[in-house]
């Protein structure tokens, strides 16, 4: 078999940990080249782990200058990968949905734009998202098919059209749904192929005689999963909790679409990371980690000892899409050992 480059288009701290697992620890031998597609995963990156690295402007929301900015931004990009790509034989993209303009056109224009004669798309996993299935609606695929008419202006952008799940994993062009150790899934079994550990240790580093907590913050307000009355009572019942089993230092870590700080309260530290939180907290310990429904509760599980408390609060509070939704979440934090109040 001739050369393979593997290409990784990450939008989180965790697609990126995923990335670098596959890169150096399932296919080390390939050619590695990132590409980061939002703002909030730069400073997560060590461009010294790949081949290439490049953050990739979005083309709706960063497009060029004058008319038909978005396409010519896309073309653009086109472009810019196939150059750091280079020339290769077999190419496997790895992404963490397929169906976004951002990323769909790359696969049927990059694999030419190459010279691969063979293309292989790959699901990173994208935290609580991918324990269901998202069934493309029937506007969906209507919309597909309108964004296949951009061909019109240039025939490299070709829509790959699919059906199924909105992320690709039942489309015929991906061969492999990468998961996370002991998630939840409903994805076919001749598809998954899971990974190894994301971050190596068990937050023993730093372990003192003070009693320590984390508390995880996450968009509830912002992202309508909580009514604004409700926000001030579920913050205040974690502040109770903490402050009933005498921890003597609070830690807060926010979420990038969070500049609200929702969860925070006086007297918590507020970490500035510069790295995902994931490989943060392998190496720092905690007593307990407490959040709301944040995928980052699973991660804590998996990391931390169980005399590490990891607690779910305000799951009588907080709005879910569905009975069925709610119903996996219960189900994927209840399987990973994340105790929900």
């Amino acid at each position: 078999m001739g050369s393979t480059v593997n290409l990784y288009f990450v939008a989180s701290p965790l697609q990126y940990l995923a990335a670098r697992a596959i890169a150096q620890q399932v296919d080390p031998r390939n050619r590695q080249v990132l590409v980061w597609y939002k703002r909030g995963v730069t400073p997560v990156v060590s461009p010294k782990e790949w081949d290439a690295a490049w953050y990739m402007p979005w083309p709706r929301f960063e497009p060029l200058p004058g008319r038909f900015g978005g396409q010519r931004r896309l073309l653009e990009n086109i472009a810019r990968v196939a150059e750091l790509v280079g020339r290769c034989d077999r190419l496997i993209i790895h992404s963490a949905v397929f169906d976004t303009e951002a990323i769909n056109y790359f696969l049927r224009a990059l694999p030419p734009a190459c010279g691969a004669s063979q293309m292989h798309a790959r699901i990173l996993p994208h935290g609580l998202i991918s324990i269901r299935r998202y069934p493309l609606s029937l506007l969906k695929r209507g919309l597909q098919y309108l964004r296949k008419l951009r061909r019109l202006m240039d025939s490299r952008l070709d829509y790959c059209c699919f059906t199924g799940d909105r992320i690709g994993s039942d489309a015929p062009f991906c061969d492999r749904i990468y998961t996370i150790p002991n998630f939840p899934h409903e994805y076919p079994a001749t598809k998954v192929f899971p990974l190894p550990p994301l971050v190596f240790g068990s937050g023993s580093t730093g372990r003192s005689s003070r009693r320590t907590a984390l508390v995880i913050g996450q968009p509830l307000v912002g992202a309508g999963l909580l009514a604004r009355t409700d926000l001030a009572g579920l913050t205040e019942e974690i502040f109770r909790w903490l402050k009933a089993d005498s921890f003597d230092a609070i830690d807060y870590k926010g979420h990038p679409k969070d500049p609200n700080l929702e969860l925070c309260r006086d007297g918590y530290n507020v970490l500035a990371l510069h790295e995902p939180l994931e490989t943060w907290m392998a190496k720092t310990h905690y007593d307990a980690v407490v959040g709301v429904r944040s995928s980052a509760l699973l991660f804590a599980r998996q990391i931390y000892p169980q005399e590490t408390g990891v607690i779910a609060f305000g799951w009588d509070r907080v709005r879910f899409k569905s009975k069925s939704e709610e119903r996996d979440m219960r189900s994927a934090f209840s399987q990973c050992g994340v105790q929900v109040r």
